[in-house]
């Protein structure tokens, strides 16, 4: 009995950093490192990547074409994406864990179209690395500062990097911007920070920032935040350094609209734990 309860301590302890999105149960930092399967999709947005477009993504962060073994492989452990991609020998697909009416035809499995003959269609893209990436990284302590790569000297060009912040379940992220400094354009297309209220590049999109005005803070809804760092081929900057700590949720419904007036604070309203 003693043996049973030790177990479901450990196991509770594990599941708080855990998060649920569509009713599928997540441990996408465990995830990542196991199957070593990421999506990624264009700079102008969602089904942009020709075939040799996809192939360059994932080559340039040092991966492949993730294949359709691979992706079944990261989808039986949790990997859930609604978004077509291309996979290696030119098979497209995404995979689902949870049926939905929504995506996936209400099925599980590799949604799979097949190989297209047409290498010029557009879609997004499944990479394979099993490494770690340099550029970027994943965090669970309750306090961090990272920083552009390079810093406190200028970021280089063509860097793409992903920053994930996962804290317990319950907690929120408290995002503060120590020093910003990224080439600035009207539409923040050259080079820019995007921060996202989820644990990837998809959904709760917060903003896309550039310029060398600090941007106010940031809570989360839950317990998961992306930050996603772009630069191009030429031109760049100072780059930035950014804190997070961990904070408690508000007690009271009225404590939740105060805090939005207090500074340069963004609160966004949400739920606990959501991906």
């Amino acid at each position: 009995m003693i043996v049973l309860i030790f177990f479901f301590v450990l196991l509770w302890n594990e599941a708080q950093s855990w998060g649920f999105k569509n009713g599928v149960l997540h441990n996408s930092i465990w995830l990542e490192r196991a199957a070593g399967v990421y999506h990624r999709e264009a700079r102008a947005g969602k089904y942009q990547l020709t075939y040799a477009e996809a192939k360059a993504v994932c080559e340039y962060e040092g991966g492949q074409l993730a294949t359709y073994q691979q992706l079944e492989a990261a989808r039986k452990i949790g990997f859930h994406v609604c978004a077509a991609g291309w996979m290696a020998k030119g098979r497209v697909g995404y995979p689902i864990v949870k049926a939905g009416s929504s995506c996936g035809f209400g099925k599980t499995g590799i949604v799979d179209y097949g190989i297209r003959l047409n290498r010029s269609e557009r879609w997004d893209v499944y990479c394979y690395n099993p490494h770690a990436k340099e550029c970027g990284g994943i965090f669970t302590d309750t306090k961090h500062i990272f920083k552009s790569p390079g810093y406190p000297n200028e970021y280089e060009n063509k860097l793409i990097c992903y920053w994930h912040i996962r804290l317990k379940y319950g907690q929120r992220i408290h995002l503060q911007f120590l020093d910003f400094d990224v080439e600035d354009d009207t539409a923040c297309m050259a080079d820019f920070l995007e921060v996202y209220d989820s644990y990837d590049d998809i959904t709760g999109f917060v903003g896309r920032y550039c310029g060398d005005e600090l941007p106010d803070d940031i809570i989360s809804t839950g317990n998961l935040m992306t930050l996603k760092f772009l630069s191009d081929a030429s031109v760049t900057a100072g780059g930035f350094q950014i804190k997070y700590v961990a904070v408690d949720p508000p007690s009271k419904p009225n404590d939740e609209k105060n805090a939005t007036s207090q500074g340069n604070t963004n609160f966004l309203s949400g739920k606990f734990g959501i991906m």
